[in-house]
């Protein structure tokens, strides 16, 4: 599923992050009152009236940047805009109209997409007064918000459902898979050598591939998309607290994937970017195969050892498989689909609901989740749901579990089935029949 695409822009420390922080409903931007100020994570699916959207945060937009990194927040916000359905231009309702504002204001013009002019730190009746002077810069309708507040949130995103086009599904069949990792790591190569063939150009410049490339083929009469994506870039670290961006177009991929293969160097570790991606994957319950590539290059392999390495770093994934390869020389490339198949046909699985509903009471039973004040806790009812990811419902007595509760129930259901991939759980509450105790009978279906 392709979600619409919002870009919140603007100059720097005009509360695009936490304009960002508010719509996706949890803080995800780094908020900070220094300007030029980027962050981690720029993007979070969210929705409003049961809508679902992607709303990206950028940085602060010097038209004239003065240096090489504002240069290269620059290309960041423009590709944001490039990739954008809706834009979300903020200003400043206590700093008034800036010259800055007129310039970028220009700009979005230029891109021809819908631009919603929001007018930012109106938290009083006087600074909401200063919102007409906005009409100068041509775009519309001055909305005014407090996004620290909250204020016209709610009033922003009713203007906005209506301009968003509709999500559009992926109709190509099959499994589809998205290569990602940082520049230069052989994801073009690794591309090619599945295929068999010079799909994409390699070089040795990071960054040569530009937009995610699409490729049909079949792999043992099985229909396979595979998507190769630009490069997750490099942080570029000026001070504490202050880095670079991710591709937006790798994250839109995951998000289409069905099974990720993050390449890493064999001769490096998993720096912090690959965790962010690697972190993203799993929210996004998406397939997850570690490609430790350029083995070839390293002195004294030691996989046991570089393979508790990895583990140790990604703690909050320890199943994903791990395979050692070199995409130059070809070795282990022939693991690689059979490896995403097996994960994909594991998405797809659909279990048993006596099973599950055994396996789920007696990880309760083991470890009996915490109380709450004098409520006890009854499972009610579970019972899978959906498949790609596989996803299970527990009606239970209260909805409100510690998110470590909830891993250990997902843990207890991977474990007895031997999935390989995330799981998707969903907690409802629902009160149990008056007299009622104890764990739900094994051959009980919701």
């Amino acid at each position: 599923m392709s979600l619409p695409l919002v870009a919140i822009v603007g100059r720097p420390n005009v509360g695009k992050s936490t304009l960002f922080n508010r719509i996706a409903g949890r803080p995800l931007a780094i908020v900070e009152d220094t300007p030029g100020t980027t962050r981690d994570r720029v993007y979070a699916d969210a929705s409003w009236l049961e809508q679902e959207f992607t709303i990206v945060d950028t940085g602060g937009l010097e038209v004239h940047p003065s240096s090489s990194l504002l240069q290269q927040v620059k290309q960041q916000v423009e590709l944001a805009l490039a990739e954008a359905d809706v834009i979300l231009f903020l200003v400043d309702a206590k700093e008034g109209l800036n010259p800055a504002d007129a310039e970028i204001a220009e700009r979005l013009r230029a891109q021809k997409k819908p631009v919603l002019l929001v007018v930012n730190k109106a938290d009083s009746p006087r600074q909401q007064m200063a919102a007409p002077e906005f009409y100068r810069l041509g775009l519309g309708d001055p909305i005014p918000v407090s996004a620290y507040h909250g204020q016209g949130t709610g009033d922003l995103l009713d203007v906005l459902l209506p301009l968003l086009p509709e999500a559009t599904k992926d109709e190509a069949p099959g499994m589809k898979v998205a290569i990602v990792g940082r520049p230069n790591v052989g994801k073009s190569l690794l591309l090619n050598r599945i295929l068999g063939e010079e799909r994409a150009v390699v070089s040795e410049l990071p960054g040569t591939t530009r937009d995610a490339l699409d490729t049909r083929f079949e792999f043992e009469g099985q229909p396979i998309l595979l998507i190769d994506t630009a490069g997750i870039r490099k942080r570029a670290r000026v001070e504490a607290g202050v880095e670079h961006y991710g591709v937006l177009r790798s994250l839109r991929a995951i998000a289409r994937a069905d099974v990720v293969l993050l390449l890493i160097e064999g001769h490096q570790g998993i720096p912090a970017q690959d965790l962010h991606i690697v972190s993203y994957v799993l929210e996004s319950c998406k397939g997850l195969v570690i490609l430790v590539n350029k083995w070839d290059l390293v002195e004294k392999p030691d996989p046991l050892a570089y393979q508790a390495m990895v583990r140790n770093r990604l703690v909050f994934m320890p199943y994903a498989p791990i395979l050692f390869v070199s995409a130059l020389l070809g070795w282990g490339i022939e693991q690689v689909l059979p490896l995403a198949r097996r994960m994909y046909q594991d998405r797809l699985r659909q279990l048993p609901p006596d099973q599950v509903t055994k396996v789920v009471n007696e990880a309760i039973a083991l470890r009996p989740p915490p109380l709450r004040g004098r409520r006890f806790f009854r499972l009610n009812s579970v019972a899978q749901t959906g498949v790609n990811p596989p996803t299970f419902l527990l009606e239970m007595s209260r909805a409100a579990l510690p998110a470590s509760y909830v891993r250990y129930l997902e843990s207890s259901l991977r474990e007895a089935f031997g999935f390989i991939t995330p799981l998707k759980l969903v907690l409802k509450a629902k009160s149990p029949k008056k007299g009622a105790r104890g764990p739900v009978p094994s051959g009980k279906q919701a």
